[in-house]
């Protein structure tokens, strides 16, 4: 299964491209800045409990076939946590 790549940050909802190194993920990618995972959220997830790192940068340069940002896109849907600041 491929990951979401969703497109903010589930606390403050920044903007978190494809390509953000800001974007961190849970274990079951719940997504969060670099900004609220150290000052708000201290390394724990909200949602699971779990720990944090960074998301890994899907490729918008197709270098296998059909792998890319083009041929996956990430996602559009914007999440907020139940525990977000909005």
């Amino acid at each position: 299964m491929m990951l979401e790549i969703r497109p903010n940050c589930e606390c403050c909802d920044k903007d978190l491209p494809a390509d953000s190194t800001q974007a961190m993920i849970c274990s079951y990618e719940c997504t969060f800045c670099r900004n609220c995972v150290e000052d708000v959220l201290f390394n724990v997830c909200p949602n699971c409990g779990g720990g944090f790192r960074l998301r890994p940068i899907r490729p918008t340069e197709e270098r296998r076939a059909k792998l890319s940002t083009s041929h996956q896109p990430p996602s559009t849907t914007r999440v907020l946590s139940k525990y977000s600041e909005q």
